[in-house]
């Protein structure tokens, strides 16, 4: 399977979009230079090149930047409704005049309640009859087996809101990727419902917003002691083991995710920091 992190910040990017720290600043003037190591836009992982977690406003740079497909992408997983994760707009141009040739015709979107209605409310006014048919909406909620052609995924609850966020298991082809992202700290039934699965994930994606930055237990994103004392939970559940590649991303400029910072943090945890293209195959 072939995972490709598309996007790896945070919801106001790296920089930040309207931010004038100190980071920010020196970021944008590097970038402007020709250096766009350090450049996170927002959060999307293709699987395989057809299933997509998540459509960030910045789906379109993605596509052209990384020379994606995304008319290939025939299955979307939403984690939620926030903007940076789902950008519904953008929908209204699968088609018409607007999309020849797509090599995918349908895309099915799999998200909660509140994404389907995200959906309606952002498409309803622009939405061509002729492009309508090429777009099709799943309602789901946690603790469900969704199949579609050779995939399978598995919801559960996130931390995050209220507004019922889900987090993904993928598997194709005996090879599965673990989407945690966003979340804080795992409930209790999410863990129990991935044990009870005895599914060993190959690929493990870990929000870590905070990085280095101290965060509450109880709070909507992790940090680096967070993602140890998830990674910790995963493999005592038999989720994770030493095999699994466990991959820290969904950064904020807040937390200055520089080269060095991360690569202290690949050291220190063993882990490994999503950079925006970064391919991973398993």
């Amino acid at each position: 399977m072939k995972v490709q992190y598309l996007g790896t910040g945070a919801a106001e990017g790296v920089p930040a979009v309207f931010c004038n720290c100190e980071y920010c600043r020196g970021l944008r003037e590097r970038i402007a230079a020709g250096s766009t190591a350090e450049r996170r836009t927002r959060s999307q992982v293709v699987l395989d090149g057809e299933l997509s977690i998540d459509f960030p406003p910045d789906a379109y740079a993605h596509a052209v930047e990384r020379g994606v497909d995304l008319s290939k992408i025939a299955y979307l997983l939403v984690t939620h409704s926030h903007m940076d994760h789902f950008y519904a707009h953008d929908f209204i141009l699968r088609g018409y005049k607007y999309a020849h040739d797509m090599t995918a015709p349908v895309l099915t979107i799999f998200g909660n309640r509140e994404v389907c209605d995200v959906f309606r409310e952002d498409t309803r006014r622009e939405m061509k009859a002729e492009v309508a048919p090429n777009v099709q909406l799943r309602t789901v909620g946690a603790f469900q087996e969704i199949a579609f052609d050779d995939w399978r995924a598995y919801t559960f609850p996130a931390h995050h809101s209220s507004a019922e966020p889900l987090l993904y298991l993928v598997e194709r082809g005996g090879k599965r990727v673990l989407h945690l992202t966003d979340t804080g700290r795992l409930p209790d039934e999410s863990m129990d419902f991935l044990k009870t699965m005895k599914k060993r994930a190959d690929v493990v994606n870990l929000d870590c917003t905070f990085l280095w930055d101290d965060a509450d237990p109880n709070a909507r994103h992790m940090n680096l002691k967070e993602v140890a004392y998830t990674i910790g939970r995963l493999e005592r559940a038999g989720v994770v083991d030493g095999d699994t590649k466990k991959v820290i991303t969904h950064f904020s400029h807040n937390s200055a995710p520089t080269a060095e910072a991360l690569a202290r943090a690949e050291r220190e945890y063993g882990v490994i920091a999503a950079y925006d293209g970064m391919t991973l195959t398993v």
